[in-house]
């Protein structure tokens, strides 16, 4: 199979294209560095440098690449997002979750791609009563904190542009693992050092959290998916893990795995003054997500079901 991926060099692409390649496919990976560009010739890929706001541009890579399947990893993120200043940090994602799919989804359409598989986010849910898991019927959310209403909206656009398209939309968890913030590296292991990552009040928050690997994998099963299976679902799956998990769990942990300090607790007010409601909301109010209909439709499995292992083993 051709296979387009753009974000190649993203953290999933930089994941993916090892798979796609071993599985035999022609892959074409889209980047906007001449550099990065070389680095996916290396690894066996055909590369592309192109800027994906740049619509002639993008059009003319897709067309040239002539794929049976697009791959939509697209992002542009610091590496540390200020909670209080998520506006400014997410201001080219979201301009790539809304122009940029469009723009690539139109490539798609023009050169006969015949699936579109697209990156979303699994934790934008509108809230459920306590203790929901949600599935992938549940709407997404209504009334975001003010901070976080562009994105919400980024993030609507591009599910309702794939999904016209005829396509697939994959809903990860949070990211851990190599190239991720949740990593030895990363910025949550830094904030959690310089104890700058406290538990937030009860710390209720849940987190779904997939590792970078079975991000990777299970977007490599949607191009082998049965065609019927994406109807049944609406061509939306949740990409997580098997272990929802409140942060006052998992935050003690990921300090213990990368050798920082117990993290301390903080009053919700105080979280909120420090970090705005955004910030806050994500520590306490945050509900989990099933993954039961990525194994039922797509067989897939993540290879790490539980963030406990992953975070002791596979941070990278």
């Amino acid at each position: 199979m051709r296979v387009f991926v753009a974000g190649a060099t993203g953290v999933i692409g930089q994941r993916l294209l090892p798979l796609l390649i071993s599985e035999g496919h022609h892959v074409t990976g889209m980047t906007r560095s001449a550099r990065r560009g070389e680095a996916l010739r290396a690894q066996g890929a055909e590369p592309v440098v192109a800027d994906a706001l740049d619509q002639p541009a993008v059009t003319e890579a897709v067309l040239h690449a002539r794929p049976d399947a697009v791959i939509h990893q697209l992002t542009s993120l610091p590496r540390r997002i200020d909670p209080r200043k998520i506006e400014r940090d997410f201001q080219t994602n979201d301009q790539l979750r809304s122009e940029g799919t469009r723009i690539l989804v139109e490539a798609a359409r023009r050169a006969g791609a015949g699936r579109i598989v697209a990156q979303s986010i699994a934790f934008m849910y509108e809230p459920g009563p306590p203790g929901t898991i949600h599935d992938e019927q549940d709407p997404l959310v209504r009334e975001p904190p003010a901070a976080f209403a562009r994105t919400a909206g980024a993030v609507k656009t591009l599910e309702r542009t794939v999904l016209q398209a005829g396509g697939m939309v994959l809903r990860y968890g949070y990211f851990y693992g190599p190239g991720s913030a949740i990593s030895h590296e990363g910025s949550f292991a830094e904030d959690l050092r310089r104890r700058r990552m406290p538990v937030v009040g009860r710390g209720g928050g849940v987190w779904s959290f997939v590792h970078v690997d079975d991000a990777a994998a299970a977007t490599v099963a949607t191009l082998t998916a049965k065609p019927g299976l994406a109807s049944r679902s609406g061509g939306v799956y949740n990409i997580v893990d098997d272990d929802p998990a409140p942060v006052a769990e998992w935050l003690p942990a990921l300090a213990k795995a990368v050798g920082a300090p117990k993290p301390m607790r903080v009053p919700a007010f105080v979280a909120r003054l420090a970090a705005g409601e955004y910030g806050a909301s994500t520590m306490t109010r945050s509900q989990g997500a099933s993954n039961a209909q990525a194994r039922d439709e797509l067989g897939w499995a993540p290879a790490h079901p539980s963030w406990r292992e992953g975070f002791r083993t596979a941070l990278g």
